[in-house]
């Protein structure tokens, strides 16, 4: 139950709308991406896309910001012909208008002009479509996934810099530094957001080269680790079962350091952004933290 030294008062998760995606891409598989990109024939069930919501005493903030109703309704949305064809193999959105980011927050009570912090945990699409309504925030992203950017033809990795480096947007790009909190091993570096430990970034490279993870504690609670990509379902990052969509080595890594954490807190909840359990995993964990 949350008490009056704990800073954050709730933690939600709203969806906005769903995507159908490639088995291949969940994983595991053999296959490089090109190849199940070109050859796959199914789809997965509809995937949530997870925005997770904290109302913190320093401001309400948000990880990652969902998809944009604009990518289904906009046929300028994707620049080049080539993106729209692999955006379209890649997966398949829906999302009405009661999906969006504008309207999730409002069934929580909450405005888009409340939110003060975003978090950004990887650049593809479906997690910056919010971003041209957040001008007011503090847009948080590693140095490490913003120099993704710079790098040669970013839209070839998914990555779509007309809507991400928007003029109106105020940037935060931090860099993990030594951590003092040793519960945090293995990970010995990471951004405390407001320095008082309840919300810790954490590096989890694999699915982009800067990928973060939000990691959340509560008096009372169980932990909570939202790591955006790094796994869509987690029994495989149980597992150490890498998706189609990484790089292999590095996401094997990441998620030994993942699971050696969890081995740490076996009550730590994980929350990926596509999980269809995530909403269920919070939800329950709320509860059993009110008893």
């Amino acid at each position: 139950m949350s008490s009056s030294t704990d800073p954050i008062a709730r933690v939600s998760v709203i969806s906005t709308g769903s995507a159908l995606m490639r088995p291949e891409h969940i994983g595991p598989t053999w296959k490089p991406m090109p190849l199940w990109l070109l050859t796959s024939t199914r789809w997965t069930s509809p995937r949530p896309i997870n925005v997770y919501v904290i109302e913190h005493r320093h401001g309400l903030l948000l990880f990652d910001t969902g998809s944009d109703r604009a990518s289904l309704t906009d046929p300028n949305y994707f620049p080049k012909k080539i993106d729209k064809l692999v955006n379209a193999r890649m997966a398949q959105f829906e999302m009405t208008p009661t999906e969006t980011l504008e309207a999730g927050l409002g069934d929580l009570g909450y405005d888009i002009a409340d939110v003060g912090t975003v978090v950004i945990s990887h650049l593809h699409p479906d997690h910056v479509g919010g971003l041209p309504l957040l001008g007011h925030a503090s847009i948080v992203i590693s140095r490490a996934e913003w120099g993704t950017l710079a790098g040669r033809l970013p839209e070839s990795k998914g990555i779509y810099p007309s809507h991400i480096d928007l003029p109106e947007l105020e940037w935060n790009r931090i860099t993990p530094e030594p951590l003092p909190d040793e519960t945090m091993a293995p990970f010995t570096d990471g951004h405390d957001l407001f320095d008082d430990g309840s919300l810790v970034l954490l590096p989890t490279p694999g699915h982009t080269p800067g990928s973060l993870s939000l990691m959340v504690r509560r008096p009372g609670f169980p932990p909570l680790l939202m790591v955006g990509d790094l796994t869509y379902e987690v029994d495989m990052l149980a597992a150490g079962i890498p998706s189609g969509m990484c790089d292999k080595k590095v996401t094997r890594h990441t998620m030994d350091r993942v699971n050696s954490l969890h081995r740490s807190m076996p009550d730590m909840v994980i929350l990926p952004a596509h999980d269809p359990t995530a909403a269920d995993r919070l939800a329950a964990s709320n509860r059993e933290a009110e008893k």
